[in-house]
């Protein structure tokens, strides 16, 4: 079971390394050709999970200790995941085309003196920095909420855990009481016997000396 949760490792970092170089070329990229490289990434990441699912499947289905090894080997690979996932939202906010728009105003702008397209060049120059601003801040916040949302699935995860074990020590309680109960009602029965015995004893014992004593008298 060992080899193929490796063989599964193997795979999975093939798998990151392609994404982690596609991902590096993306705000480099401009129009469809990016549009096209960041789906492929996204399927990348699919097959991913995919294979994370079945690694998570196969660690909970190893015996003793090597269980917890592998299960905290599979989450370290969803928060590598969950990285590479930032890094290619972080790539997308980066829009290559954004700074090659904001160049090309710029040459057009100040190629003629004209008091207009000054005020012109200087009105679009605030209204694209107030939009990367606003980019910078709608990608702050999808980390934080991403960020907020892995600590309580951690939590969950952890509670989720408790309960099991509670459940595993309640089963197991249960059973030494019914092996409990099943060992007093067997020696009750035996002292019960043993007491049955002892009367049948003592009724014949009686019973030899009264007649012993009857006979003597006669």
């Amino acid at each position: 079971m060992g080899d193929l949760f490796g063989s599964y490792e193997n795979t999975f970092g093939t798998m990151t390394a392609e994404i982690t170089a596609k991902i590096g070329r993306i705000p480099s990229l401009e129009g469809g050709v990016k549009k096209n490289e960041v789906k492929n990434v996204e399927k990348l990441f699919e097959e991913v999970k995919e294979l994370l699912e079945q690694m998570d499947l196969e660690a909970r289905e190893q015996p003793g200790s090597d269980k917890t090894k592998y299960c905290n080997r599979v989450k370290s690979y969803e928060k590598e995941v969950q990285k590479l996932e930032q890094e290619l939202k972080k790539a997308q906010v980066k829009f290559g085309d954004y700074e090659a728009d904001r160049n090309e105003l710029l040459n057009s702008e100040f190629t003629s003196s004209s008091e207009d397209q000054r005020t012109r060049l200087l009105d679009n120059t605030e209204r694209l920095d107030r939009s990367s601003n606003r980019l910078d801040d709608g990608y702050r916040m999808c980390i934080e909420t991403e960020e907020m949302g892995t600590a309580i699935m951690d939590n969950l995860q952890r509670d989720r855990e408790v309960m099991t074990r509670t459940r595993e020590r309640l089963r197991n309680t249960d059973q030494n009481l019914g092996k409990s109960s099943r060992i007093l009602t067997a020696m009750m029965r035996r002292v019960i016997q043993n007491k049955i015995i002892m009367a049948v004893i003592c009724l014949i014992i009686l019973g030899a000396i009264g007649f012993v004593i009857y006979y003597s008298v006669k």
